[in-house]
């Protein structure tokens, strides 16, 4: 009972209740399932806040541990070790609140097979939550591993017309990088005698001093960067996301940005660069080269969609080019910048993706050209638009211009970069965020009417959709206004991360 009743465990696995009265209840109640599971999600979000209650900010280390003996065969020590730290509980928070914001919009979206779609989704949830908490690298690889599979089957099954075709995509490339990572991980298991990261951190400095080499380190963080990188994505391995982003249902998009991208960013901030720190000093240039190309081409690319929500999808290879930007700045400016950068990109192109879905379920149509003149027939939908879109390109004010300039702050300082021009080139890249965004919206919802716009009787937003993004809107305004407290929560385990870094 004391190991149900954990906060992080009941955190993680709260959502299985929810699947297992879905489980039992009758595939034509659609409404009373979809209450079950938005229940179910908002449950959860609450014992996420009882989680942050509980959670120290002036105290660096793990927290609200829970420590079990879980495999013990022929050596291998292996826990059930979960724990959060000023580096994990803001995704955390990021993804119980998502949720229920994802589910609460399919309530007309989706139609068929909903018992099955909620099933999968808060499956979904389950393994997100275990990669932020897990402390034990072989406990991680299989919550990492466990959300390919809901999210394989929400794109090919509930996505578009080339669903299968982005599902086998996305699953292919993510569990390729996998793969490496897998034997790197034994590796180090093997080395160390112990897959717990905290005790594996303590045993590392000693093995490098003596039978691991730098070469063999290199190795290993690029082992681990496959896998990463492939998940964020960086350039030039992000072909998977475009497929992946149009072919999903508007939740599956929103989930896949704001929270399954962050598993990538939030991998090289708690494994990289912790476990190898002489390899994360040496990389951090070229990480930061190819950030910068990506956060450039991303850019560019995204201006030349017809498609939005292909738009939107490129968009995302720019703004997580300027997290991993800020992550390699090895500062505390730039770390920390490129912590709430994460949870920025996810709340502003979360709420992007979710008003591309409601456009669509009244026209069935995502391209920019048939549109035109929107502002005037839907007020409140534009109105809503232009504030995210304004969050997206980093507008004062808002959310994301404190990520970005707080990264453009670090790159610019950074001594493990050791070149300003990075940070220079891409701070060129918010400007072009601002082309593309700007020609987007005027496109849609300013000039003449579009076909669309003439010929489909279009209604604005209701109660249940204002209610959706209202709350992406709020956070927007107040990171945008009053970043402190968000902070606060980051700086001290980000200030022990990097003071174990030989710069």
């Amino acid at each position: 009972m004391e190991f149900l009743l954990q906060p992080l465990t009941l955190l993680t696995f709260l959502p299985l209740v929810g699947v297992l009265v879905i489980l039992f209840m009758n595939s034509e109640s659609k409404n009373a399932i979809r209450w079950v599971a938005l229940g179910t999600s908002l449950i959860t979000f609450v014992v996420s806040l009882w989680v942050l209650t509980q959670f120290d900010s002036s105290n660096p280390d793990l927290q609200l541990e829970a420590k079990y003996p879980w495999i013990q065969v022929a050596g291998w020590n292996i826990y059930y070790y979960l724990a959060v730290d000023g580096l994990s509980i803001l995704l955390v928070l990021l993804t119980a609140f998502l949720t229920p914001i994802s589910l609460l919009s399919t309530w007309t979206a989706v139609e068929e097979r909903v018992k099955d779609f909620m099933i999968f989704f808060l499956l979904l949830e389950v393994g997100m939550m275990g990669v932020f908490l897990a402390q034990d690298l072989f406990l991680f690889y299989i919550f990492w591993e466990f959300t390919l599979v809901p999210m394989y089957f929400l794109i090919g099954l509930w996505g578009g017309p080339r669903r299968v075709y982005a599902a086998v995509k996305f699953f292919l490339y993510t569990m390729a990088g996998s793969i490496l990572m897998l034997v790197a991980i034994l590796f180090l298991g093997i080395k160390t005698d112990t897959f717990n990261v905290p005790t594996m951190l303590a045993r590392l400095p000693d093995l490098y001093a003596t039978s691991i080499s730098p070469q063999t380190q290199m190795l290993l963080f690029i082992a681990f960067a496959a896998a990463f990188a492939i998940k964020v994505p960086m350039w030039p391995l992000h072909s998977w996301l475009p497929d992946a982003h149009v072919e999903a249902p508007t939740a599956g998009s929103v989930i896949l940005a704001g929270v399954l991208l962050k598993m990538g960013t939030y991998g090289f901030l708690r494994f990289n660069i912790s476990l190898f720190p002489d390899a994360t000093v040496q990389a951090a240039p070229w990480i930061a080269l190819l950030a910068t190309i990506g956060i450039i081409y991303g850019a560019a690319v995204s201006y030349a969609q017809t498609d939005v929500k292909k738009l939107v999808a490129y968009s995302s290879v720019s703004h997580l080019g300027f997290v991993m930007l800020g992550l390699f700045a090895l500062n505390p400016q730039g770390v920390a910048g490129a912590i709430l950068q994460m949870i920025n990109h996810g709340l502003s192109t979360g709420a992007l993706f979710l008003l591309i879905g409601m456009i669509y379920e009244q026209t069935h149509t995502r391209e920019i050209k048939v549109y035109g003149g929107l502002w005037k027939i839907t007020p409140i939908f534009g109105t809503i638009m232009l504030i995210a879109s304004l969050s997206s390109m980093g507008l004062p004010g808002l959310n994301g211009f404190i990520g970005e300039f707080t990264i453009l702050l670090g790159a610019f300082g950074s001594k493990a970069i050791g070149n300003p021009w990075y940070a220079g080139i891409s701070a060129i890249g918010v400007i072009m965020a601002a082309v593309y965004i700007l020609y987007m919206f005027q496109k849609v919802f300013l000039g003449p009417a579009g076909e669309i716009t003439e010929h489909h009787e279009l209604k604005d937003l209701n109660w249940r959709e204002i209610l959706t993004v209202a709350p992406l809107v709020i956070f927007m305004f107040w990171i945008g206004l009053y970043p402190k407290p968000f902070f606060d929560l980051l700086a001290p385990a980000v200030e022990k991360l990097l003071s174990a870094l030989p710069l």
